[in-house]
């Protein structure tokens, strides 16, 4: 996909999660970060970025931002846009899909895709957007995630009953030989994870080929618990 109204600026602070400080053209503005998480290694003062205009009349601020350069690297922290990926990589990973619906429910759970296909039961997938990268390896997540514990509880409970059952991770970057959970930082849904692989989860990921006002998936990478 790609941004349309795109401006480069200067990252300044980010006073809470939800805006951001930015210089224009030097000149300052808030715009609205869309992505709740951290994001501390990446929004770094300095730090190159690119902001979408917006057009709603009824915003408070004008720009949404959408990308960051990190050590040379353009990394998407649009969280709208893992989404939008991993409907469209579905395609690869499931060739025979006859459809695919978002926001599912399943039991107390809300997955993020449903996969059919001929003569199964359908395949509900759950999303996660990667923007942590350490070396060389993609991590998640980059701050505790009770929500995405659930959600992997949610996919082992499909799979025990018959269904398809997976978790893709889309990494918001290039230049990535691999995803690993983030032991460090959340050891409950690293836990997780390893749980729901020995016990019927199908484990993917993808990278992305990502410029300032684009993103598009690339490869498949290889996910290790």
């Amino acid at each position: 996909m790609t941004y349309d109204r795109v401006t480069e600026g200067v990252f300044v602070s980010r006073p809470n999660r939800f805006i951001a400080h930015v210089l224009i053209d030097g000149q300052p503005a808030i715009a609205h970060v869309k992505n709740t998480g951290r994001c501390r290694e990446l929004l770094l003062p300095g730090a190159r970025i690119w902001l979408q205009e917006s057009d709603a009349a009824h915003r408070k601020t004008r720009w949404d931002l959408i990308s960051v350069e990190s050590a040379g690297q353009v990394i998407n922290i649009d969280s709208q846009v893992p989404n939008q990926i991993a409907w469209e990589y579905c395609r690869q990973l499931f060739p025979d899909a006859t459809n695919i619906r978002r926001e599912v429910t399943f039991g107390d759970s809300r997955f993020d895709l449903m996969v059919e296909r001929p003569n199964r039961l359908p395949t509900y997938v759950e999303v996660k957007g990667v923007t942590l990268k350490v070396g060389e390896e993609a991590r998640f997540p980059d701050a505790p995630t009770d929500r995405g514990v659930k959600h992997i509880r949610g996919l082992i409970d499909a799979a025990e009953q018959g269904y398809g059952a997976a978790l893709l991770f889309v990494v918001a970057m290039g230049n990535v030989s691999v995803v690993r959970p983030n032991y460090t930082t959340d050891p409950a849904f690293a836990a997780a994870l390893g749980e729901a692989e020995r016990r019927g989860v199908k484990l993917y990921a993808v990278d992305c080929t990502v410029t300032g006002d684009s993103i598009c998936y690339n490869r498949k990478l290889e996910v290790k618990v």
